[in-house]
């Protein structure tokens, strides 16, 4: 990526009178930049999971230091090999640390929002305001790209380090799991046909056997409540050939939804009381399962 700057300055029309502009909006920005630092820290602690990558205070001192730099250098002028270089080697250390990249780029739109505000704030009524302003947002946006290229990289570097037979066999595993969910989403569909069928079929014993107008509601509520999760189910089952995670959590409450049919069933009779504490036993550990799952799924 380095050794492309040239290009990557040409496919931005990154120009000499962008330069210019960039550099009139050095020492504004030098006088701003403490109020940059502060709210750039009040912006990234919010992401929740900045504190483990930012350990103590050192290490925060440290990284304040590299920010304000990387920040005043957006304006310096100099936009050479070494500038690209410097810019590859941060991409690198975030790669190399496990920085998400979804934190880098939320990160640039607080840099993007404070120094457009800022040229606005004070620049607005000169007639190259325009001007400054398409400058800050090219370099911001080419800094973002080399930043980002690092994770593209290191994404291509294992592929391609990998044999023929291992890249057969990946893209195969691949093919073959795209199909497994397909088939996966059919299963759910014909699981939530079922339970329609069972839905009804309790409806029907409810008006035309002798059930019992009790057991009868809570047969036809337990049946709803399976209905229910099995089509929740097949939502996430959407999402996740869509391109989204596994969503394990609503197996289980569909695990929890079919225990708690037997449960609304088994209350009405005495004699399955032993049935009733081993079933009861397992939702409360299902439950505790699917508390653990939502907490971490929030705190990814």
């Amino acid at each position: 990526m380095p050794q492309h700057y040239k290009s990557v300055k040409e496919h931005y029309k990154f120009l000499q009178q962008d330069i210019d502009q960039l550099v009139k909006l050095k020492p504004y920005m030098q006088e701003v930049a403490e109020e940059f630092i502060e709210g750039f820290y009040n912006y990234i602690w919010d992401f929740g999971e900045t504190a483990k990558f930012l350990t103590n205070s050192e290490i925060i001192a440290r990284h304040r230091v590299m920010i304000k730099q990387w920040f005043l250098n957006l304006f310096s002028g100099t936009y050479d090999i070494n500038y690209f270089m410097n810019l590859y080697k941060i991409g690198e250390i975030h790669v190399k640390i496990g920085l998400p990249t979804h934190y880098v780029n939320a990160a640039f739109t607080y840099v993007r929002l404070f120094v457009s505000s800022q040229i606005e704030n004070y620049y607005v009524d000169e007639k190259d305001y325009a001007n400054k302003l398409k400058a800050a947002e090219k370099i911001i946006d080419i800094n973002l790209d080399v930043l980002t290229s690092s994770y593209r990289e290191e994404e291509l570097s294992k592929f391609l380090s990998m044999s023929k037979f291992e890249k057969s066999i990946l893209s195969s595993l691949k093919k073959f799991t795209s199909y497994i969910n397909f088939l996966l989403a059919g299963a759910l569909a014909l699981v939530a046909f079922f339970a329609i069928g069972l839905f009804c079929y309790d409806v029907y014993l409810l008006f035309f056997s002798d059930i019992g107008i009790e057991k009868g509601i809570l047969t036809v509520l337990g049946s709803l409540l399976v209905l229910w999760a099995a089509i929740e189910l097949i939502h996430e089952e959407i999402k996740h050939l869509q391109g989204k995670g596994f969503a394990i959590g609503a197996f289980i409450m569909l695990a929890m939804a079919a225990l708690i049919r037997k449960v609304l069933i088994y209350s009405l009779s005495g004699e399955k009381t032993n049935e009733l504490l081993v079933i009861a036993i397992v939702i409360v550990g299902l439950a505790i399962a699917y508390w653990l799952v939502g907490t971490k799924k929030r705190e990814m």
